[in-house]
């Protein structure tokens, strides 16, 4: 992603099958143009518009520090991404690859990749380095959680 530049990607709706338009930053949290059900939230961001995009999100934010070199990173980011699907409308998944970003790294004194961040109104309040299991990623999102941020209603949860 080049810096600055603030793009929407094309989600497929997990429910119905349609392909929606979901802008990497917004007021509201991604639903359905067809079925009305929230869409999972993934957003790549870097140096420039890293504030806007994870820091103003109006939910609890995910973000994973990677690089395009480390094989964990490339192992985990599936996890991630389902991690995202299954908690759609209760979390964001920010994608920040740290060679490309050195500000972002720097900021959260990224020591190894991936490291991962739970970010609540901007400031961080859950972190760990490495990759891990998705039975012990969804273990610690769901610590990271505020108690409040139960499923959301109308819409079951997954948990495979």
């Amino acid at each position: 992603m080049t810096a600055g530049t603030v793009r929407n990607q094309v989600v497929t709706c997990p429910h119905c099958g349609t392909r929606n338009r979901v802008p990497a930053v917004g007021d509201g949290l991604p639903t359905c143009g067809n079925c009305h059900r929230h869409l999972p939230w993934i957003a790549d961001a870097g140096d420039a518009d890293f504030a806007e995009v994870a820091e103003r999100a109006p939910l609890p934010v995910l973000v994973d520090l990677w690089a395009t070199w480390c094989g964990p990173c490339r192992m985990v980011s599936p996890a991630l991404e389902q991690l995202a699907r299954e908690r759609a409308g209760r979390i964001k998944l920010v994608k920040v690859d740290v060679d490309a970003n050195p500000g972002v790294a720097r900021r959260f004194e990224t020591m190894a990749v991936p490291t991962l961040l739970v970010l609540r109104d901007g400031e961080v309040v859950a972190r760990q380095a490495g990759a891990a299991p998705i039975p012990a990623l969804r273990a610690w999102l769901d610590e990271a959680l505020p108690a409040d941020a139960g499923p959301v209603p109308g819409e079951e949860e997954t948990t495979s």
